[in-house]
């Protein structure tokens, strides 16, 4: 089970309407802690008004291109964070 996150690559994606304003996909790249090891993850995470939201997966209006976006964001980050991982080894 997931414990604690630690992101080490972020970026902020500013998040369409209908969201509030000061809303952003939060986009990372860390280690996160399963069950006494780390893993290598990435994250999207909904950001209203500076914080991070409780809730555990983003929204993406359809008509948008936030998931576009977003998806460009993690495409990049994964591939500079492979570089730094051992992604050699699978996990189930």
């Amino acid at each position: 089970m997931a414990k604690t996150f630690f992101p080490e690559l972020i970026e902020h994606v500013s998040a369409s309407p209908p969201h509030p304003d000061d809303t952003q996909y939060r986009v990372s790249v860390g280690m996160e802690e399963w069950d006494d090891t780390f893993i290598p993850v990435a994250k999207v995470q909904m950001v209203y008004k500076g914080a991070v939201a409780g809730r555990k997966s983003p929204s993406y209006p359809i008509g948008t291109s936030d998931h576009e976006k977003v998806n460009k964001i993690m495409g990049r980050l994964i591939k500079e964070a492979s570089a730094k991982y051992d992604v050699s080894k699978k996990t189930k």
